[in-house]
């Protein structure tokens, strides 16, 4: 018993006694909030931008190298450390629109409110069911008499990008609102529509084009524009032809066409809760009421 007392007031003496608690100062507290307010930002920035894709591919790769380390695999670190400056230019060159609008941000007078902001967009939200069941009806009121349409619903990954390319709109989802922009002759009609949640954000947007040398050659500038942002991004693109009224839908980089009005609306449901891959798999399954035939009946839509 005595033993026991005399070690546990030695380990007192030895680290309870010596324990020190450094002194803080003030300008530690304020250099503390500055490194976490930069971290934060460039995180909330990295976010919004492609950069988010990019650095969950990175830390897979720094993954694979630290266990390259851990079992001393010298020819593949030596490739890492030869490769390294090589790849940090890389990445200033894939990232140089992002990096290029983020130092015009510092240089506007509302840096601090910009920062304060940067999080809080609305991107990723779901899309309620009168949401899609105006979609699905504008959808089909324009296949009936011919009128082209291009419609883009962001998901998890942001196309602000291609929303600053277009007229900000900021309307809720209505059949009238959508089938009245695609009117022919009107300023808006030309171009795509963007979704983010229950809101059409913009109209006239610009699109990059598809160079997959697997679509079509039938396809028009529309249907490539579809396949084309659902490549770059997770979005789920709705075309509706112009030649034949049919409704396509193209997501992860595939085009499925000829749905019907009850198939539209259940692939639509998807994306409320599910990921790309489950999208994915659904467009796959056929389904009640929809075909599910992937680049069949092809349209030359302009």
């Amino acid at each position: 018993m005595n033993e026991m007392l005399s070690q546990l007031i030695s380990f007192i003496q030895k680290y309870i006694t010596s324990f020190h608690i450094p002194q803080i100062r003030i300008s530690d507290v304020v250099e503390m909030l500055l490194i976490a307010s930069v971290v934060y930002y460039i995180m909330a920035w990295m976010r919004r931008t492609k950069a988010w894709s990019l650095l969950k591919g990175l830390l897979v790769i720094l993954a694979f190298f630290l266990l390259a380390a851990m079992f001393n695999m010298t020819t593949i670190l030596f490739i890492a450390e030869k490769s390294l400056y090589v790849a940090a230019t890389a990445l200033v060159v894939i990232l140089q629109p992002e990096l290029r609008r983020a130092l015009e941000q510092l240089g506007t007078k509302n840096i601090f409110s910009n920062v304060i902001t940067l999080d809080s967009g609305k991107y990723g939200e779901g899309y309620s069911d009168h949401t899609i069941d105006e979609i699905v009806k504008a959808s089909f009121a324009m296949g009936r008499v011919k009128t082209g349409a291009l419609m883009v619903l962001e998901r998890e990954q942001t196309l602000a990008e291609y929303e600053k390319t277009g007229i900000n709109i900021d309307a809720t989802v209505s059949s009238q609102l959508l089938i009245n922009i695609f009117e022919h002759n009107t300023p808006l009609h030309d171009g795509a529509v963007i979704f983010r949640g229950d809101r059409v954000v913009s109209a006239t947007c610009y699109l990059p084009l598809s160079d997959n040398p697997n679509l079509s050659k039938a396809l028009g500038t529309r249907h490539r524009a579809g396949v084309g942002i659902s490549e770059v991004t997770d979005a789920l693109v709705i075309i509706v032809s112009e030649e034949s009224g049919k409704v396509s839908v193209a997501v992860g980089g595939e085009l499925f066409n000829g749905l019907s009005q009850e198939g539209l609306r259940e692939k639509l449901e998807l994306v409320q809760d599910h990921s790309k891959d489950e999208v994915k798999k659904g467009w796959r399954g056929r389904v009640k009421g929809g075909r599910d035939d992937k680049q069949s009946d092809p349209e030359a839509d302009e």
